[in-house]
């Protein structure tokens, strides 16, 4: 949901109202399974994410680093002031913020863990308005993983998430083309060869996380379409932009 006050991800409602504000309409989303099987917004259920979260004294010691039930993730404030997000108020947002996009990171690469989490999405969308799910982009680890999401619902746009892939470039590039999706990387897979020949299969192309402008310029100027940031907005750009 984007950094707020030098944080980042704390996934809460506070952080999509401030970035919202600063003119952003496509938010990540970090979807994780409580252990009574709720999808709720957590990076991690690690010890050290229980830290970043300032949930130390929130949580009794033997909570922290393990997965939460969904009474006790809801009933832990974020750095002691932010609101936590289920799937529930992700939809929430999203019918109050009828310009605004959600991407997945459900983190999940073991079918069953998918098919669980998209069901539990998609019917959660669907009890409320199945218009929302066009709003909705799944990201994918693996090219499996398309099948996957589709045999739950066939979503308009897909982005494929590099971070965790072995497929090599042209494995990618050969996927673009059969499939349609598009792609995300992290910076260390970005080369102006990779990008030009995403481009000509038909991808738009993210990078994932820049909170440097000027990277971001840079990366821009080689064809990348979009980037993940914590802290950048477009005001941001156009002032440094504006200072060059």
């Amino acid at each position: 949901m984007g950094g707020i006050n030098g944080h980042t991800y704390t996934n809460t409602l506070e952080a999509f109202a401030a970035n919202y504000e600063q003119g952003s309409r496509v938010f990540e989303a970090d979807l994780l399974l409580t252990t009574d099987e709720q999808l709720v917004a957590r990076h991690e259920w690690t010890h050290n994410m229980s830290k970043m979260l300032g949930q130390q004294t929130i949580l009794p010691a033997v909570k922290q680093g393990t997965v939460l039930d969904y009474a006790q993730f809801m009933d832990s404030p974020i750095l002691n002031i932010y609101s936590p997000l289920d799937m529930e108020g992700i939809l929430d947002l999203m019918q109050s913020y009828p310009d605004a996009f959600i991407v997945t990171d459900t983190k999940e690469i073991k079918p069953e863990l998918v098919t669980q989490q998209f069901t539990l999405l998609t019917e959660a969308a669907g009890r409320r308005d199945p218009a929302l799910l066009e709003r909705i982009v799944p990201q994918i680890y693996s090219q499996d993983m398309l099948d996957v999401i589709h045999r739950v619902h066939v979503f308009p746009e897909v982005l494929y998430t590099l971070y965790q892939s072995q497929d090599s470039n042209e494995q990618v590039i050969d996927f673009v083309k059969e499939s349609g999706v598009d792609i995300t990387m992290p910076t260390t897979r970005v080369t102006r060869s990779f990008v030009k020949k995403l481009k000509k299969a038909g991808a738009r192309i993210y990078v994932q996380t820049l909170n440097d402008e000027a990277e971001i310029v840079k990366l821009s100027r080689m064809g990348v379409d979009g980037f993940y940031t914590d802290f950048v907005s477009e005001e941001d750009l156009r002032q440094f932009n504006g200072l060059r």
